[in-house]
């Protein structure tokens, strides 16, 4: 009897082209692909929540793939990662309905993206920040994020190959957090995103900072759904996605 597994994966993004399978490229899903299917002795084929660009970590994506294996569901997660390489570990395993899948329900996510802001770089920070030796303005930063709260049309703030018609989503949270050492943590919580939208929002809340976009031009920006009005798009390393919530988690 087939049964449908629910994954939370996190992994260190560093050495992969992103979640989604590529020819040539070295990947998350190809990994999980692989490694269950050894496991499992059947073809799996995962189907991942949020399709992460090159470069991005994750603490909590969502996959899941359906298996006649008899394995208890939240054994399964125990056994893969035993043979998982070090940068990818399954936080749980579970089972869910049948028709259960982590594209088509309603779900808030949440993905922070960190800075490195002082004058020199800490080499523990290399991979997984960007380091900005210009020392930001955080009020301003914060002033500008505020008006990014809220449902708005999002279009300058994704990539111009963004294939999508709708670009209307919603930001519940949008924080900054400055702590020890010079790291500042953009926080955001929303109900979907769009291509390269975080890492967007990230680059033009840094300008922001910088002194280079006033605060209250971003509601221009929003308004003009031009991407070319927007700031530039900050690097991979700095972003992870945190987390996924769905309705029957909350």
């Amino acid at each position: 009897m087939t049964k449908r597994i629910r994954l939370r994966v996190a992994y260190d993004g560093t050495a992969y082209h992103g979640w989604q399978l590529q020819p040539g490229a070295v990947t998350i899903e190809q990994i999980l692909n692989e490694k269950l299917t050894e496991l499992l002795g059947e073809p799996i084929e995962v189907i991942g929540a949020s399709r992460t660009d090159s470069g991005v970590h994750a603490r909590g994506n969502v996959a899941v793939f359906d298996t006649c294996h008899r394995m208890p569901a939240d054994r399964i997660c125990l056994a893969l990662n035993q043979r998982l390489p070090g940068d990818i570990r399954v936080q749980s395993s579970e089972e869910v309905p049948p028709d259960w899948h982590p594209r088509r329900c309603s779900c808030i996510k949440t993905y922070e993206y960190k800075i490195l802001n002082r004058k020199i770089e800490m080499p523990m920070e290399r991979l997984y920040a960007h380091f900005c030796y210009f020392d930001l303005d955080l009020g301003k930063m914060e002033q500008a994020a505020a008006l990014l709260v809220g449902q708005h049309d999002f279009k300058s703030f994704c990539n111009v190959r963004t294939q999508v018609k709708d670009t209307v989503r919603t930001i519940y949270e949008l924080r900054l957090i400055r702590q020890g050492d010079g790291i500042i943590t953009i926080c955001i919580r929303g109900n979907g995103f769009l291509y390269n939208m975080v890492r967007i929002i990230a680059g033009t809340l840094i300008s922001v900072g910088m002194g280079q976009i006033p605060p209250e031009k971003i509601t221009e920006i929003l308004e003009a759904k031009d991407r070319a009005a927007a700031g530039p798009t900050a690097p991979a390393k700095g972003l992870t996605l945190v987390g996924m919530e769905y309705e029957e988690m909350i």
